[in-house]
């Protein structure tokens, strides 16, 4: 008896799938749990009509999937964020964060299909965004503390010798106490 699957099942195929079975098996158990179909000719013809649409709709999310990569791939993001004196991030740069500012530009973006590497300091990563099974980007990203980035954007030439100045002093009162 030939049976058309309706769902995956274990030891005899996936959904979709033509399949070979013993009539008790097909009529006492595949059939009344529907779980198949009796495979008839018009049937087949249904089947191989559904499967010609969900290409043609797979074929679509997978091309919006790759025009919404390139999108990504071009960016550049820069996330803000707090740090020590010796560049270590206090916490990390994580999935949400990148999620949060891709969402400020504009992207709706899942953050459990973005995958980034342990940032614990300041520089430059790469994220990896899985838009489809067969699509990903790659989102370049510049982590920056806080502080960092307000001062040279606005002010660089009249902040430069201020900053050096109070950085001479700093340097020379954590000399005195560790030499006493």
């Amino acid at each position: 008896m030939e049976i058309i699957l309706k769902e995956d099942v274990i030891g005899l195929g996936y959904k979709n799938d033509i399949v070979n079975v013993k009539s008790g098996y097909g009529r006492n158990y595949l059939i009344p749990y529907g779980k198949g179909v009796i495979a008839s000719e018009s049937a087949k013809k249904q089947l191989a009509e559904e499967l010609k649409q969900k290409a043609v709709k797979l074929a679509k999310v997978k091309a919006e999937a790759e025009a919404l990569a390139e999108k990504l791939s071009a960016l550049h993001l820069t996330i803000l964020t707090k740090v020590s004196a010796t560049g270590v991030i206090y916490g990390s740069v994580n999935s949400l964060q990148i999620a949060d500012e891709l969402q400020k530009l504009g992207f709706e973006i899942n953050r459990k299909t973005i995958s980034v590497k342990d940032v614990k300091t300041v520089g430059d990563y790469v994220a990896v965004v899985k838009l489809h099974k067969e699509v990903s980007a790659e989102v370049p990203f510049t982590v920056v503390a806080e502080g960092e980035t307000a001062v040279p954007a606005v002010e660089t030439p009249a902040e430069a010798p201020a900053v050096e100045v109070s950085e001479t002093p700093a340097v020379v009162v954590s000399e005195t106490p560790s030499e006493a």
